[in-house]
């Protein structure tokens, strides 16, 4: 095997251990304590900014939205590429992003998630997806939502590291 292939197989066992810690973590309040958090939320904040001349619902729907488009542009760029292993990574990063939101959507009826300001959603006017489902009047499907979400971004990112390891295993052949 190739030096660059350790390197690929160190990273997938890396995100493999990070991607069984996301999947045992439980969606709460707490649940959103990732290195990749940070950089995630810059990446949310600013799609508030960027759909903001699309009206108030894009607006807020703009950050969960660019937080989730940020690695799928990735994943799109790197396929252009010709570099499956670099799209299998950034299916990965997608798939966290969806991790990361889920706690978020979840929380819209309890709103007791410590938003970017330090105070809970129930302390200021509510968050994003509490707004989001209320207009929609699904608000009480918060939960499911929030758990599928979660589901969804596991089964993303064990099939980007299945795939990943794939690409690593024919290429030492």
């Amino acid at each position: 095997m190739t030096a660059t292939n350790w390197t690929r197989a160190a990273l997938v066992a890396g995100l493999a251990i990070w991607t069984v810690q996301f999947a045992r973590t439980p969606i709460g309040v707490d649940a959103i304590n990732s290195f990749l958090h940070l950089p995630d939320l810059v990446f949310h904040e600013a799609g508030h900014i960027i759909f903001s001349p699309f009206g108030r619902f894009m607006t807020v729907l703009g950050g969960s939205l660019l937080q989730f488009l940020v690695p799928v542009v990735a994943l799109v760029a790197f396929v252009k590429q010709e570099e499956p292993f670099g799209a299998a990574i950034g299916a990965w990063w997608a798939g966290q992003n969806l991790v990361d939101l889920a706690p978020y959507i979840a929380d819209a009826r309890s709103l007791r998630m410590v938003l970017l300001g330090g105070r809970t959603g129930a302390e200021v006017e509510g968050h994003d997806w509490e707004y989001l489902l209320n207009t929609l009047g699904i608000s009480h499907y918060a939960h499911p939502l929030g758990y599928a979400t979660h589901a969804v971004g596991i089964v993303i990112m064990v099939a980007a590291l299945a795939y990943a390891t794939r690409l690593i295993l024919r290429n030492s052949e």
